[in-house]
């Protein structure tokens, strides 16, 4: 009777798969009813759409590589598919199951996110939409949006759930982080809970006051005026220091055609300099500042500026892998503006810069702003499992989600002193230890253990804790 049950749920899943994915699984051959064998590797590419790209080995799990067939446009998904890169840490059908995407890129080294870690589960991680090689060709940038990135997860959550039948938790880091609330907002029915590292949240554009707060307060004053003195001095020293750039540019090949010239490119790197310092560095980094900017060499302002910010982000190689990410920003998300009043009028030029300027201006773009406005709402009033982590000196917390009275087993929490790679393990000890039993009871497992604490052990190779550094002013 149990068999029956089984077979009859995981068939019950694949025809709301082909349902929803129409010809794009048209063509893939569906599992016989003896084949679906035991080793996990067939029967993840049972899956109708599912192919493998590798295999590779870690002790105490299977790690794959894997493409996945998604449509372009899930309103129409007659109309063209793509390949869509995941990956799959697997402990054990028997374990619950950790839905992770950074918002970028999929990383295809195995490694385990911390609340993989502390239910001591299986994790699925996937790649953004339009982040290449999860690109659709030709690429209908119109297709890429919050609601098509979250059916993307939920077309796969509803694939895996056959295989890994436990509860499922969404996770995600900055951009991930966002991209896990968004998919919670659209799909509120597929996961059990939520953790959302360091998710910004910019409701409205044009009002970015809270980040200018922000830098008036983020650490010590001595820290602050360090920081500000070497960004002006970089400003304030531009010809000698543009002379370097174009040198470095031209050994290297670089080129400026995207953000228009060399000068603005330069002035973008400078302007990211203090917050590219506060989301990746601790305060005690601050001892690596030019303590006399005004007197400090030009190869000593350089070489700060360039380990912060890098002088190779804004050119046309730097920017072109972060495409997906300024549209986004310059089509839903919305992007942070700040003033820099200890810097003369005159050295600034062009002040922070619209995400249209970074992307080719052969994509059209056109703001959404309802598209932000509404998550938060739904956030506030609907939010359900649902746990935000941030980091006290991180400016991408000065606009950040909250839940409001409509929220049920909801919380915001910050972690003192911690910058972008904000945890549950930094967090104070009253709230690491609520935020780690909810995780835990989320998943189902919290009968596992008496005290709330990871079930499994840290792992060095696995368990990253660093921040996900990425270069120059990107979530």
């Amino acid at each position: 009777m149990r068999k029956a049950l089984r077979w009859l749920l995981a068939f019950a899943v694949l025809i709301g798969t082909l349902s929803t994915a129409g010809a794009a699984t048209a063509a893939q051959p569906a599992a016989t009813g003896t084949k679906a064998a035991t080793d996990i590797k067939d029967r993840l590419l049972a899956i109708p759409g599912m192919s493998l790209i590798e295999e590779k080995p870690y002790p105490g799990y299977r790690f794959f590589v894997l493409n996945y067939t998604q449509p372009v446009d899930h309103r129409h998904p007659s109309k063209g598919t793509f390949q869509q890169r995941i990956t799959v840490l697997h402990k054990g059908v028997d374990r619950p199951t950790v839905f992770y995407t950074g918002g970028y890129n999929v990383s295809t080294t195995p490694s385990r996110r911390e609340p993989t870690q502390i239910v001591d589960g299986n994790q699925v991680s996937m790649e953004y939409r339009f982040f290449t090689p999860s690109r659709p060709n030709p690429a209908d940038w119109s297709k890429l949006d919050i609601w098509q990135a979250a059916s993307d997860q939920h077309r796969i959550f509803r694939a895996l759930k056959s295989v890994y039948p436990k509860r499922w938790i969404s996770t995600g880091g900055s951009k991930g982080g966002m991209t896990a609330t968004y998919y919670e907002r659209f799909y509120p029915r597929d996961m059990d809970g939520v953790v959302a590292y360091v998710a910004p949240n910019d409701v409205v554009d044009d009002e970015d006051s809270a980040y200018d707060r922000f830098f008036t307060r983020v650490g010590t004053k001595e820290c602050r005026d360090r920081l500000n003195a070497v960004q002006r001095e970089a400003l304030v020293r531009r010809e000698p220091l543009e002379k370097k750039y174009a040198a470095y540019a031209a050994e290297n090949g670089f080129t400026f055609t995207t953000i228009g010239s060399l000068d603005r490119a330069y002035e973008a790197v400078v302007l990211d300099y203090v917050w590219g310092f506060w989301q990746y560095s601790l305060l005690s980094d601050c001892a690596t500042i030019p303590a006399d900017a005004k007197h400090a060499t030009d190869q000593a302002i350089w070489d700060s500026v360039d380990t912060i910010s890098g002088f190779s982000f804004y050119t046309d190689q730097g920017l072109e892998p972060y495409t997906p990410y300024y549209y986004q920003a310059g089509t839903q998300l919305g992007a942070p503006t700040i003033h820099f009043p200890y810097i003369e009028k005159k050295y600034v030029r062009y002040g922070y810069q619209a995400p249209r300027n970074f992307v080719p201006r052969s994509i059209p773009m056109r703001f959404q702003p309802g598209a932000m406005r509404d998550v938060d709402s739904w956030v506030r009033h609907h939010a359900h499992h649902m746990l935000f982590v941030y980091g006290q000196n991180d400016p991408w917390g000065a606009e950040r989600f909250r839940v409001g009275k409509g929220a049920k087993d909801a919380y915001v929490f910050t972690a003192p002193g911690l910058n972008h790679g904000a945890n549950v393990a930094g967090l104070v000890p009253d709230q690491k230890a609520l935020a780690t039993q909810r995780i835990l009871d989320w998943a189902g497992v919290a009968d596992e253990t008496p005290v709330a604490e990871p079930l499994a052990r840290f792992d060095r190779k696995l368990d990253v804790r660093d921040v996900e550094r990425e270069p120059a002013l990107r979530p």
